[in-house]
């Protein structure tokens, strides 16, 4: 029998023959994690966006900030907004017109890790474009990277003595304005979240799964860490 017919037909048997050697099809050793790329400033119109790479799972994060009003319960907390995007494109397994069953759960995953307290009306948009496996673990490390990458916008009082945005051109009716701040600010991060995902299979723990790995394998664990910045 072929090779990739036997990995289609018997995929954990497959599996577990590499398993035995300690190795896994693509060449990594089990706690190997795939190797990682990112690129800030992928949206130019987003006041702060990043492009990651975590083997071929890629996701695009883009934050779109506004001026919102806050409660007289939380007069210094603002609101987060994640939405979590997984088109077609991104998976054989996600049909048009229907939407992955998996978006909502990482969507959940990354508002309770991220914080919220302290912030602006701030709108995060995550885009999956390739989703081969540990699609938390590039996710979470996108939205990170697009809030490293985050610039606070210019805002200036209206006539109605009402907070707003000043675009970037600073053009119209703004020029007469006096900015609250002069230049834009550069987000301070305290803590850096990441992640890494293993899978279970038997007595192997296997790190950064693939998505073929995620849908033979019998239990997921995601560990969430995160790093004080000095």
């Amino acid at each position: 029998m072929e090779l990739d017919a036997f990995r289609r037909l018997f995929p954990i048997r497959f599996h577990e023959r590499h398993l035995l050697e300690s190795i896994r099809p693509d060449g990594r050793a089990l706690g190997r994690a795939r190797d990682t790329t990112l690129m800030l400033g992928a949206v130019a119109s987003a006041n702060g966006s990043a492009l990651a790479k975590i083997g071929c799972t890629t996701m695009l994060a883009a934050i779109k900030m506004e001026v919102m009003t806050p409660t007289a319960e939380a007069p210094d907390e603002g609101c987060i907004a994640i939405d979590f995007h997984m088109p077609p494109i991104c998976s054989p397994l996600v049909r048009p017109g229907r939407p992955a069953e998996v978006a909502p759960v990482i969507s959940k995953q990354l508002s309770d890790t991220i914080l919220r307290q302290g912030s602006c009306d701030t709108l995060l948009d995550i885009y999956c474009l390739d989703a081969d496996g540990a699609l938390f673990d590039a996710a979470l490390l996108s939205a990170v990277a697009a809030f490293s990458h985050l610039q606070i916008p210019v805002v200036s009082h209206n006539d109605d003595g009402r907070i707003v945005l000043i675009p970037d051109d600073n053009s119209g009716a703004m020029k007469e304005k006096e900015p609250v701040n002069k230049e834009k600010i550069k987000l301070k991060l305290n803590n850096l979240p990441f992640s890494l995902t293993c899978v279970l299979h038997k007595n192997y723990i296997l790190a950064d799964p693939t998505s073929e790995e995620e849908s033979i394998m019998e239990t997921f664990l995601t560990v969430v860490l995160s790093a004080r910045v000095s």
